[in-house]
């Protein structure tokens, strides 16, 4: 009897466990940080302070920092990565000529002391005792003072000095369209700690992931300079600039050489603006929605296409509220600056002197991301395509939406993409971290293209109206939070009924592929009206299977084959055309028999997924009669 009551503790004990350790939680972060910078010298000083709050069931005795502005000096792991990648990007290299032949150089490599970035901490304190910290690279390892227990809160002060490095990737000063200062990852930043541990991944190359919380932040610069970026500007009327309330003059006492522009950025986890002397700030503001801001450099080339991307903005954030769930926040801002186009919380950096269809492209992918990235906070190192395929995905259909002219599959980019990928030999898992791909071509196709496949393709799985449905209730029910891979297709699987583990296994972290053939089709041979019909399964990767016959009669009849693990049958998806649901598909077997009431020589065509949305490596074989090869696009 005794032993039996220890067996039953311990199993409770064992599940209560579990049952604790699988509860979702997340750290908060509390920043307040002033801000003085010096213009001129391209530096700044600031200091801050962080409420920590530890909701996690650990307690902890370390906690670390990113220090983003490290990754910009020779000699950093940023600098040794674009020497060793074989396909360094553009933005980051040189090209010269040595012994007469091309030579990729790293930027970074030969930055001078006044123009790589740096951050150095001092003056350290948990609860105003000092802790001992140490600079590791781009990471600022902190041993705590006093361990901080779990569902308790302590308070991190530091100073900072900063540099702001000569523009190489995504943070520095003077871009190649002469944008002053874009300031992106440039505070000393709390590493995330989750049910995974610590993320505190050096800066070698990709994105970023944060801890939620708010910020209070004060920047005190040149009067002269025009800011924007994330959070609410407190004192607009006294800033100006644009900022002011309808009605009021702005006007300066005659000896300022200064202005503290003070923003307050609630429940985001990262904090980024911007700076020049040349902006333009306009102001569009949504019916019923957020105020945008767009803030652009006084250049008569370019003016008319930021004023013309204005309104096709505001269209677009209307459908992405409509598609996933209504933007949270009040504003959005789109500033000029960076090196390309980059995400942060409640604004995008872009470039901005290129065509008008570049620049409303860039807009409508780097907004998307306010969705998936800045409400979805998935981990990008880990999962890039969680973020950055899905927001290629909702780009792709909000494009399509204010297009004039509008085309049936505004995905199809993505599986060309995908498929010039697969016939490289270059693929990597999904699951692969971001700063572990050998080529950064195959890391932006594997992130964005296959990414925005995975959500087209589960609509061909579940149905389009599941999928819609889907990724709302995905919105629903982790905005402000970290989702992961799982999250999605537990989603997917609530949505729809579905059981879809096969597919999150195969697609994300393998390199396994589709190939489905139509292998025969024989007319009976014993008069009966009837076609014998065999398909194969070539590839790895299971899939149920849409197949429309076409009949010399013009007719049409739609055939549908379960696969037998999704334990699911899909819903017609085009009503108007009858459909038989065949017996399902075990994927054990590669070879699959049905037949079609009908002769072989009152059928025109056979095809395997008309819609294109199975992302089959191999289409030559979907066809009955064959077609002909078509090359993939490169």
């Amino acid at each position: 009897m005794k032993s039996l009551s220890l067996i039953t503790l311990l199993s409770f004990v064992s599940t209560m466990a579990w049952s604790q350790s699988t509860q979702y939680w997340q750290q908060n972060v509390d920043y307040k940080m002033n801000v003085t910078v010096d213009a001129k010298a391209y530096q700044y000083k600031g200091n801050q302070e962080l409420v920590y709050t530890n909701n996690s069931p650990d307690t902890l005795k370390r906690v670390f920092y990113h220090l983003y502005n490290n990754a910009f000096q020779p000699g950093s792991e940023m600098d040794a990565r674009i020497q060793s990648i074989a396909d360094p990007d553009r933005r980051m290299i040189n090209k010269i000529k040595v012994d007469g032949k091309d030579v990729k150089e790293s930027r970074i490599s030969k930055l001078k002391p006044n123009e790589i970035g740096y951050l150095k901490i001092s003056n350290f304190k948990q609860d105003g005792v000092a802790a001992n910290i140490k600079e590791v690279g781009t990471i600022l390892e902190v041993t705590l003072a006093k361990p901080l227990l779990p569902n308790t809160k302590t308070t991190l002060t530091l100073d900072f000095d900063g540099q702001v490095p000569v523009q190489i990737r995504r943070s520095g000063r003077n871009n190649v369209e002469g944008v002053e200062f874009s300031m992106a990852q440039w505070y000393p930043k709390m590493a995330e700690f989750d049910f995974e541990g610590w993320h505190a991944d050096p800066y070698i190359a990709r994105e970023f992931h944060g801890v939620w919380g708010n910020f209070d932040v004060s920047i005190t610069i040149d009067k002269d300079y025009m800011l924007g970026g994330s959070g609410y500007l407190q004192n607009k009327n006294e800033i100006g600039k644009g900022y002011q309330y309808a009605g009021v003059t702005v006007t300066y006492p005659k000896k300022t050489k200064t202005l503290t522009w003070h923003f307050i950025a609630p429940n985001v986890h990262d904090f980024t603006w911007a700076a020049d002397k040349n902006y333009l700030h306009d102001v569009y503001q949504i019916s019923n929605g957020a105020t945008l801001h767009f803030l652009y450099k006084n250049n008569p080339k370019i003016i008319d296409n930021w004023k013309k991307a204005q309104p096709e903005t505001a269209r677009l954030m209307q459908f992405y509220n409509q598609t996933v769930g209504k933007y949270p926040y009040d504003q959005y801002s789109v500033i000029q600056g960076g090196d390309g186009g980059m995400e942060y919380a409640m604004c995008t950096l872009i470039l901005g002197e290129g065509g008008y269809d570049g620049l409303i492209g860039v807009i409508g992918h780097e907004m998307a991301h306010s969705w998936f990235q800045h409400v979805l906070a998935s981990n990008e190192s880990k999962h890039g395509w969680l973020d950055e395929g899905f927001t290629s995905f909702l780009e792709d259909l909000g494009m399509n939406e204010i297009a004039e002219k509008k085309v049936e599959n505004p995905h199809q980019g993505s599986y060309d993409g995908y498929y010039f990928m697969v016939n490289s030999g270059k693929e990597l898992p999904q699951s692969t971290h971001a700063d572990r791909f050998d080529f950064n071509q195959v890391y932006s196709i594997t992130s964005y293209s296959k990414g925005d496949v995975f959500l087209a393709q589960l609509g061909y799985l579940i149905g389009k109206d599941n999928l819609m449905k889907t990724l709302k209730r995905y919105y629903r029910d982790f905005k402000f939070k970290h989702p992961t891979p799982n999250d999605i297709k537990r989603t997917a699987e609530r949505v729809s009924g579905a059981n879809l583990d096969w597919y999150l296994t195969d697609w994300t972290q393998t390199t396994n592929t589709i190939d489905y053939g139509i292998k025969n089709v024989e007319g009976a041979t014993d008069g009966v009206q009837r076609t014998g019909v065999s398909l194969e399964r070539i590839g790895r990767m299971p899939m149920p299977i849409d197949l429309l016959v076409e009949y010399t009669d013009g007719t049409k009849e739609a055939f549908y084959i379960p696969l037998r693990m999704m334990s699911f049958e899909k819903e017609n998806p085009d009503p108007t055309i009858k459909r038989t649901v065949l017996a399902d598909w075990a994927w054990a077997n590669p070879n699959y028999f049905f037949e079609i009431p009908k002769s072989k020589a009152s059928i025109k065509k056979i095809t395997i997924d008309k819609s294109g949305l199975m992302a089959d490596v191999k289409k030559d074989n979907n066809t009955f009669p064959a077609e002909p090869k078509t090359e993939v696009k490169k």
